[in-house]
């Protein structure tokens, strides 16, 4: 079936007068966003369903969504048969989210269905938080994360509060794609919805303060300057770091406004610096010791302290999950609680120095494919047999506990808080523990590229780079000789030395190649799940001895990612 035959079937009676007009006004136009709009079906990735909002298969509205949810809802009565099932339901700040929110809720009520739904933009882990808290059987969040203000997005959670895994992510799929659009029932029923106020707020947050908090040292005299970026956080974040003790806190107030359109960033992603640029601009006139912000749906955060010469810097994701995840396994170290039946969670996209990490203090670290839902699934998986007591991936996000079975911003920023206060308190910064870590474990700096190509063309462009990637691997980068290269498509590991490719079948199949170097280095590539990009993620390490010995070093793994570049053909 062409684009155009598949746009046709949008102008039947079955569509709303609204989708038919626009559907009519694709065609008529001859517009270059009819082929984007139907070439394919949205597809669940590693945050599951997530695509600009319009008309068409290949959108985010009122059908697709509808589709999705009438599927979950036959799954649901599938899973659970003859029980009251209750789905929570929460949404961000973006445009359109409330309203998505409400059908969503509509559909699952038209089904018998029960629903908890939040009266106004939720975090993201208050939702993963409330499932468990309040039993429920599945979650949703409306959320398209950090993505630009053309997009919306959809996640399923299941029972334990963990996004969807194998085998329920493809069950529910195969159920969505079985739902024809005229079988959606949209006809609501608001006797079956419960309606989640700030009550719930409250719940959460002492959560929080209870798993991500281990000393009271200088709260009082740390200067804070924290932002929302627009998103959902100005609900908890505040509210939790003082009800933490912490008392020197200034807030940006223009980005503590709600707003999908996000108007005083071009991107809401904390992951670059220019999102945090009124947060810092801030911190000069307050002197603060850490700025911090979030993304639209606040499970992410972003951490800027002061460097060596006293400016705010921007750390990288996996610098902070090594600040934050030393502090928390120190303190467990201190307090006695480490037998060796304990783990953290990584992913193969993060830094391997949280391998290091872990074998210092004597627990494992478990690695799974990119995205917290896996950092979920581990938790499940081994329940009642190892306890999970902190992880983290390289996107800036992280999770003390396993309270929230998703990357949580409210509790790690009032535990890099409290890390932030004790520096202080023993006269050093953030920063100089980082170095001070570095000099027990060795040195890892990472750098990423985001190749963006958009559209159809764009993902057969994707699909070609990593098909020349597998056939045709480098046999040196950086000047080092490749040693590995991980196939998880294949999951293989192809062994240079030996020229033996050993099976790898402890994680699941993915299209991600990883690349190690003789002399460490640490290259992955892979498209990414949620956004018309290919990623390529770099890391490299060295030994240091002391604080002076880092700046040195530093300048030397700069360069040596920028020859990673420059040889991977990225520049």
């Amino acid at each position: 079936m062409t684009t155009l035959e598949k746009a046709k079937l949008w102008l039947s009676d079955i569509f709303d007068k609204e989708t038919r007009d626009a559907v009519q006004l694709l065609i008529d136009s001859n517009s270059p966003d009819l082929e984007d709009s139907f070439y394919r079906e949205l597809e669940f990735g590693t945050g599951g369903m997530r695509g600009i909002m319009g008309v068409g298969t290949n959108r985010l509205n009122k059908y697709t969504l509808g589709q999705a949810t009438q599927g979950l809802a036959n799954y649901l009565h599938e899973q659970f048969p003859g029980q009251e099932i209750k789905v929570a339901i929460a949404y961000d700040v973006r445009n359109n989210s409330r309203e998505f929110g409400k059908m969503v809720a509509d559909v699952l009520t038209a089904n018998g269905i029960k629903v908890l739904l939040f009266k106004n933009h939720r975090p993201t882990p208050e939702l993963s938080f409330t499932v468990r808290d309040k039993k429920c059987n599945a979650g949703i969040v409306l959320t398209a994360s950090h993505n630009p203000p053309e997009y919306n997005g959809y996640k399923v959670y299941w029972n334990d509060g963990a996004q969807i895994v194998p085998p329920h992510d493809e069950a529910i799929i195969n159920e969505v794609y079985s739902v024809a659009f005229d079988t959606i029932k949209f006809d609501g029923n608001d006797d079956l919805i419960e309606w989640v106020g700030e009550e719930q707020d409250d719940v959460y947050i002492d959560a929080c303060i209870a798993n991500s908090t281990y000393q009271d040292v200088g709260k009082g005299n740390l200067n804070i300057v924290f932002t929302s970026i627009h998103g959902t956080t100005y609900t908890t974040v505040p509210k939790a770091l003082e009800k933490a003790g912490f008392k020197k806190v200034d807030l940006v107030k223009e980005q503590m406004i709600p707003s999908g359109n996000f108007p005083t960033v071009d991107s809401p992603n904390p992951e670059e610096p220019a999102a945090l640029s009124m947060a810092m601009d801030l911190a000069k006139i307050t002197n603060a010791d850490i700025v911090i912000g979030t993304d639209p749906d606040g499970d992410r955060l972003g951490i800027a302290v002061r460097n060596l010469d006293g400016e705010i810097q921007l750390l990288n994701g996996n610098q902070t999950n090594t600040i934050l995840t030393y502090y928390i396994l120190n303190e467990w170290k201190k307090q006695g609680r480490i037998t060796g039946k304990e783990f953290i969670g990584s992913t193969i996209v993060t830094s391997d120095i949280f391998f290091d990490i872990a074998q210092k203090f004597g627990v494992d670290c478990k690695v799974g494919l990119t995205g917290f839902k896996w950092i979920g699934k581990m938790i499940r998986d081994f329940e009642g047999k190892e306890k999970f007591i902190c992880g983290g991936e390289e996107s800036f996000g992280f999770m003390t506990g396993d309270f929230v079975r998703d990357k949580d911003s409210c509790g790690s920023i009032l535990l890099a808080c409290e890390i932030a206060a004790w520096c202080k308190a023993n006269g050093k910064t953030m920063y100089q523990y980082m170095i001070e870590i570095y000099q027990e474990t060795g040195m890892y700096y990472e750098g990423l590229v985001n190749l963006v190509r958009k559209g159809r063309d764009g993902a057969e462009e994707i699909q070609n780079m990593m098909k020349n990637f597998r056939e045709n691997p480098p046999r040196r980068i950086a000047g080092s000789l490749v040693e590995e290269v991980k196939d998880f498509k294949e999951q293989t590991n192809f062994v240079v030395s030996e020229n033996k490719k050993k099976v790898m079948d402890d994680i699941p199949k993915s299209n991600v190649l990883i690349y190690y170097t003789q002399d460490g280095t640490k290259v992955c590539v892979r498209p990414s799940g949620t956004e018309p990009k290919i990623k390529f993620y770099i890391s490299v390490k060295d030994s240091i001895t002391s604080e002076a010995d880092f700046v040195e070093k530093l300048q030397i793994l700069e360069a040596k990612i920028e020859d990673v570049k420059k040889d991977l053909q990225l520049n």
